[in-house]
């Protein structure tokens, strides 16, 4: 593993995804992440068929350690305050509120650890008319806008996987990692805050520069129709992806892969402006070519033309890939109770090295007498020689 963050203690008391996103992005960085979790229960994510150790909570905690504490308990609050000392990052994504009712609210831990930085995720913002609102991903989605970009008006269902919850913990790490950076010049923590409102809305950039730029309000199709994206269902019952843009050597390419080489003579696809305005024809003619051959045949035909292309992969296949196999994507870990754990490795390399090495996500309470043990020790030798 390459250890970007080595010597770096962030504590991190979070549940569900967003908090536990951040504090896995500064762990897979090589930073040691202690998760403080209730006693018992931990994480509300971890249940699963009455076990601990869900595939929802494995996703998003892994290189990490956990210890239970309840702050609520002086003894306990004791020996938390203790690991704030020492911390250069603390992280919670509870409702606003309630890290005082904690007794984890910043004014209270930046006074212990003046050099803390401490992230607070919530869903709307921590003041301001809808601040005590719950929220989860699709209530993100939906009020910053985004989730009508993904709507299929015909069969109006929410879809697709908690893209609001995972990109607020993008965006809590990367604000972290920027005030840690600014601590190296002036010693001193920051309080960082991101919402899930303005995590999507900022990732929404693009329908709000069409609006307010040319007063475009985009619907689910804005985006393929003017970046000409397909899927197309093959003879076998498998799809795969087609995103053409606008170079004309694709569009020559996709006519001799589908043999077809005066389709796009056709004045409704001879150009960009044509193919937009007429891509539900276009779907349609190129549907009954794609199902007459299977995927991997189509596949070689696109490849042998250059016609950007994929396969759209389930989770069973994607990894199987031999590009992906190239990658190392797919890497594993034996926890010593809870047995193989597989995942895909961080994205970035360092001066070209990957990272395989990955700590398979803790049980409830693994590091309690490895983290906390020798605090309370401690902390009791030093109440034995205090006067009375």
């Amino acid at each position: 593993m390459v250890k970007i963050l080595n010597g770096v203690r962030v504590l991190e008391q979070g549940t569900f995804i967003t908090g536990p996103a951040a504090g896995m992005l500064l762990g897979d960085l090589g930073a040691d992440v202690v998760k403080i979790e209730q006693p018992h229960t931990g994480d509300p994510f971890r249940a699963f068929k009455g076990g601990l150790y869900s595939p929802h909570y494995q996703t998003y905690n892994r290189n990490k350690r956990s210890v239970t504490l309840n702050t609520k308990n002086p003894e306990d609050l004791e020996v938390f305050d203790e690991l704030i000392r020492n911390a250069d990052v603390y992280i919670q994504n509870f409702r606003p509120g309630a890290a005082d009712r904690l007794n984890a609210g910043s004014a209270r831990l930046q006074k212990i650890n003046p050099r803390l930085i401490y992230c607070s995720i919530s869903g709307f913002g921590s003041t301001g008319p809808a601040a005590g609102r719950p929220a989860y991903d699709s209530v993100a989605q939906a009020a910053s806008g985004f989730l009508g970009l993904l709507i299929n008006p015909e069969n109006p269902r929410v879809v697709g996987p908690a893209i609001a919850d995972s990109l607020t913990g993008f965006y809590a790490a990367y604000g972290i990692l920027g005030a840690l950076h600014e601590r190296n010049a002036t010693g001193l923590g920051r309080q960082v805050e991101v919402s899930m409102l303005e995590a999507m809305s900022h990732f929404n950039l693009d329908a709000f520069t069409h609006y307010y730029s040319a007063g475009e309000v985009m619907g689910p199709y804005s985006r393929p129709s003017v970046s000409q994206s397909y899927v197309m269902k093959c003879a076998d019952g498998k799809w795969l992806a087609l995103h053409m843009s606008s170079p004309d050597k694709f569009w020559r390419g996709l006519a001799e892969a589908i043999e077809r080489p005066a389709l796009f003579q056709d004045p409704r696809f001879s150009d960009r402006t044509g193919r937009i305005a007429h891509q539900a024809d276009l779907i349609e003619i190129l549907s009954q070519i794609f199902a007459a051959r299977d995927r991997d045949d189509w596949c070689r035909r696109l490849e042998s033309q250059d016609v950007p292309h994929a396969p759209m992969y389930d989770s069973s296949e994607a990894l199987e890939d031999p590009q992906a196999k190239h990658l190392e994507l797919l890497v594993s870990a034996r926890h010593r109770t809870m047995g193989e754990f597989r995942t895909v490795r961080p994205p970035v390399s360092f001066d070209g090295q990957i990272t395989r090495d990955v700590v398979p996500p803790p049980t409830l309470g693994e590091h309690d007498e490895e983290v906390l043990g020798p605090i309370r020790r401690q902390l009791q030798a030093k109440r034995l020689v205090e006067p009375t």
